[in-house]
């Protein structure tokens, strides 16, 4: 046991105590992390919407030969995975113009917003 006072940065700042297995979690997190970021931009997904586009074909045209492989590898039987026409730029394109377009009539509306509470009030009051 450690003489009286020995530890006084670790009985007053019990966040700064540390452990060998928590660095460790810290340096693989970090690296996973890193390496995630990496791979997405080295894949073009951080770039312009062409870029994103080109990857997300490359995605699709590699992944389910990928899956038919492993399936085949670990025994498994799945169903043949359904054809839809979905583009996903398409998509959020969409979900952008409905955010950017709430958010410019936004002050506006906080404006009328703030007159009716007010008239309602006043209302009450009287």
């Amino acid at each position: 046991m450690p003489p009286k006072g020995a530890c006084l940065l670790r009985e007053h700042f019990p966040i700064w105590t540390y452990s060998p297995l928590e660095g460790r979690r810290f340096v693989i997190k970090g690296g996973l992390a890193g390496a995630a970021v990496y791979v997405v931009y080295d894949q073009g997904l951080l770039g312009s919407g062409t870029q994103g586009a080109e990857a997300l074909k490359k995605a699709q045209a590699a992944l389910p030969p990928a899956i038919q492989e492993w399936t085949r590898y670990i025994g498994w039987e799945l169903p043949p995975t359904p054809k839809f026409d979905f583009s996903p730029s398409d998509s959020w394109n969409k979900g952008v113009q409905t955010v950017m377009s709430a958010l410019s009539v936004a002050p506006t509306r906080a404006c009328e917003y703030t007159v009716e509470g007010w008239k309602f009030v006043k209302d009450l009051v009287k």
